[in-house]
């Protein structure tokens, strides 16, 4: 059996690694949707870490010393954005990417009663992951290209604390 990647918050360290993952992982959606310029993929090391060093929760996976994947989120009011979910190609299809969508959701959820992202609305292999998490699209949008991109939701219920 394969240990479980170790998935712990981002260093500023972690950066180079983040971006060289988050590139490769979004490739896919960028030949989908023809178009090379989608922000995971234009986003440059200098934003990555400003992200690092700003209040948003970033989180990596790790087997050994090898980044195969990162998250984000940004808290705002009582809802948790996340986004750049990315898994290293050849990590894809084993459990990576729910393992580092419920540790976001485990990091932020003390402060949320929500949490919001959005994905391609014709990238269907992203939609069952969120559908399988609790997530239900909501609305669609399109991004600054023109893209449709289907916007998900996954309300918090927040158990009632007794005094009794």
């Amino acid at each position: 059996m394969t240990t479980p990647p170790l998935i712990i918050p981002a260093t500023p360290a972690d950066a180079g690694e983040i971006l060289t993952v988050q590139r490769a992982a979004y490739v896919t959606e960028a030949q989908q949707y023809a178009d090379p310029l989608l922000p995971p993929l234009t986003e440059t090391l200098e934003e990555i870490l400003a992200a690092l060093a700003g209040p948003e929760t970033v989180l990596v996976a790790r087997a050994g010393h090898r980044l195969i994947g990162s998250v984000r989120a940004r808290v705002a009011d009582d809802t948790a954005h996340v986004g750049r979910l990315a898994v290293a190609p050849d990590q894809q299809g084993r459990g990576i990417g729910p393992l580092l969508l419920r540790a976001v959701e485990a990091a932020c959820a003390d402060r949320v009663s929500r949490f919001v992202l959005f994905t391609g609305a014709a990238s269907e292999r992203n939609l069952r992951l969120y559908r399988r998490h609790g997530y239900e699209i909501v609305g669609n949008r399109p991004d600054a290209n023109g893209i449709s991109l289907a916007v998900l939701e996954k309300r918090l219920v927040k158990a009632a604390h007794s005094d009794a």
